[in-house]
């Protein structure tokens, strides 16, 4: 392991490599990246970074967004079979027909997309900024806000705005029930719940707070509670119990796990750094027009 991790950070430097890496991978992982965020966090460090090679250690919409905002780096994507299935489940062709068939509909879309399907869609939104794009748009247009169902009502429902809801959700979040969350509750009456907003709103509702990764993060830090009972992804709770190790943290379940993060590891990152492959590769077209609604997102 020792050497591995000496392989990767010879060819980091080799390479001029900046590694980015999502919350959810794997700890081992998290502890040799540059940057570790929330899908947020990375869109922005992706555009400012100005590295000639940038390792994406996430799922594929998130290399492909790192692509996009720094077109001029090669992005590698280590595992390029870890794919979204929320993601998928917004066809870019259905969308542009959605497009087509309501021409007065502001199309809202999470970053949870692909490049292909943003290229179809008016801003982008992550769960940690979604409320701030909604309010950003015209109340008397309508909406419609794919693919998270969830994410969708839970932000319209603290907006008082009614969209249109895609039929997409994300199969980690949606594993926690309302029966869980009651029973650990009941087992553990101090703690303070935290959860997704991905997970569903029966959920969110009984939940203390319902953040972004990087928000969960932050609320922790800033806490003084000391037992947390967290909702959201595994990989988040090896960066938790890091940052605060006089604090206790309790997954709500453990079915929340993501078997696409976790084709993230530290053998495909040094062979992705020793060969730069694979490769993100968008066509110039497609591009253009995918990176419009991240910039509008991000110019909010």
């Amino acid at each position: 392991m020792i050497d591995l991790k000496e392989k990767i950070e010879t060819l980091r430097r080799c390479r001029r490599a900046v590694i980015l890496a999502h919350n959810y991978v794997e700890g081992e992982v998290q502890d040799i990246a540059d940057f570790v965020g929330d899908s947020l966090e990375l869109s922005i460090k992706a555009r400012d970074v100005q590295a000639p090679v940038i390792v994406f250690c996430g799922v594929r919409f998130m290399a492909e967004t790192a692509k996009l905002l720094s077109p001029e780096s090669i992005v590698l994507h280590p595992a390029p079979h870890a794919g979204c299935p929320m993601a998928d489940m917004a066809d870019a062709a259905e969308v542009e027909a959605y497009r087509q068939a309501h021409p007065d509909t502001e199309i809202v879309a999470y970053v949870n997309t692909t490049a292909a399907t943003k290229a179809h869609v008016d801003i982008c939104c992550t769960s940690a900024n979604a409320e701030k794009v909604l309010n950003a748009i015209d109340p008397a247009r309508p909406v419609m806000f794919l693919p998270d169902q969830n994410l969708a009502a839970n932000v319209s429902a603290r907006l008082n705005r009614k969209v249109a809801l895609w039929p997409g959700f994300c199969p980690t979040h949606n594993r926690v029930q309302p029966e869980t969350i009651r029973r650990m509750r009941t087992e553990y009456p101090d703690a303070l719940l935290l959860v997704h907003p991905e997970c569903t709103p029966s959920v969110v509702s009984l939940a203390d707070q319902a953040l972004s990764t990087g928000g969960m993060l932050r609320y922790v830090r800033e806490s003084d509670h000391r037992q947390f009972l967290i909702g959201t992804e595994h990989g988040i709770l090896h960066r938790m119990k890091k940052e605060n190790p006089d604090k206790e943290f309790i997954p709500v379940t453990p079915l929340m796990n993501c078997p696409n993060m976790k084709k993230i590891t530290l053998e495909n990152i040094a062979d992705a750094l020793e060969n730069l492959s694979p490769r993100i590769e968008l066509p110039s077209e497609l591009a253009e027009r995918a990176r419009r609604p991240i910039e509008r997102m991000l110019a909010l």
